[in-house]
């Protein structure tokens, strides 16, 4: 595909077949994800993997049995892969207190970033790794971690210090798709984002 054809053609899928993804094609979406832009390369984001019995083992952790029976979307939890993306703060600290970054001040520690550039780098490769997947021939799902992340960081093990920005199911689209409710809004034009000069 072409690039602005990725673009204009990824959606957020969440309903999946059963057909296992390699190792070898996760791999590579991760490795492509973390081409994405980091502050001062401090590479702080991170990605757990998660197949066969960790998937259920997280569905156990974050949407237990009896949330199960009214969840909208069931095909979801047959994605093969789950994806933990997890941003390291501290990576940020450390790389910003070497020489030829310490004067910016912001090696002291979390409270002198005004913005956190983990998070936001964290998303940069997020996003790549979707649109990557798009690329591949391969659904994928962003959303966040609303119940048990405090089981699901317990049970694998995510130092205290670290972020889990989310989770990403991933794997090859069920033929129906049950579009979302966001997803009939109205798209706004550039003519109503774009500001020149001002607001």
């Amino acid at each position: 595909m072409q690039f602005t054809e990725v673009i204009r053609t990824r959606r957020m899928i969440r309903a999946f077949t059963r057909e296992a993804v390699s190792t070898q094609v996760v791999d590579s979406l991760i490795e492509t994800a973390l081409r994405a832009p980091s502050a001062g390369n401090s590479q702080g984001t991170h990605f757990i993997v998660l197949t066969g019995n960790d998937v259920e083992a997280f569905w156990n952790d974050t949407l237990p049995l009896e949330m199960r029976e009214t969840f909208r979307w069931k095909q979801l939890l047959d994605a093969p892969v789950i994806l933990i993306p997890c941003a390291d703060p501290q990576a940020y600290i450390d790389r910003y207190s070497e020489p030829d970054k310490l004067s910016t001040g912001l090696g002291e520690g979390i409270d002198a970033w005004p913005t956190p550039y983990w998070t936001i780098d964290g998303s940069f490769a997020v996003m790549t790794l979707l649109l990557a997947a798009h690329d591949a021939g391969l659904g994928a799902l962003f959303f966040a971690v609303f119940n048990g992340e405090q089981e699901l960081r317990s049970r694998i093990g995510v130092p205290g210090d670290v972020h889990i920005l989310g989770a990403i199911a991933l794997g090859y689209a069920a033929p129906t798709q049950d579009v979302g409710r966001s997803a009939q809004r109205r798209r706004k034009s550039a003519e109503e984002i774009i500001h020149r000069s001002t607001w």
